[in-house]
C-alpha cells in the first residue's frame, strides 16, 4: 500500500476499476450512505426526531433509521417525499 497516493488508486485496488461489478456495488453503497448522512443532518436541522419525520411522511421510524444509516435503497419518490413533505424544502438533482 506504500505506493498508493490517491483515493482513486486505493479504490481501484480495493474494489476494482470503474465499471467493474465490485466497484459499482461499492459506489452504490457509498452513495446510499452519503444520502443518509444528508437526510440525517436535514432532519436534525428541522428539529425532527426519526419518529416525527416518519409520521409526517407516512413511513416508519425503522425505515428512516435504515436510510440514515445507508442500509436501505431509497426510491426517488421517497426521497422527494422526505425532503418536500418532511422538511418542507425543494429538492434539486444534478446528473453529471
Amino acid at each position: 500500500m506504500k505506493d498508493i497516493t490517491t483515493l482513486d488508486e486505493h479504490l481501484d485496488r480495493r474494489y476494482g476499476m470503474l465499471g467493474t461489478e465490485k466497484r459499482t456495488n461499492f459506489e452504490i453503497k457509498a452513495k446510499a450512505f452519503a444520502i443518509g448522512e444528508i437526510l440525517r443532518e436535514a432532519r436534525k436541522e428541522a428539529h425532527l426526531t426519526q419518529e416525527q419525520l416518519a409520521q409526517k411522511t407516512g413511513t416508519r421510524k425503522s425505515f428512516i433509521s435504515r436510510i440514515e444509516n445507508g442500509h436501505s435503497d431509497i426510491q426517488l419518490s421517497t426521497l422527494y417525499r422526505l425532503v418536500e413533505i418532511g422538511f418542507e424544502k425543494q429538492i434539486n438533482l444534478t446528473i453529471s
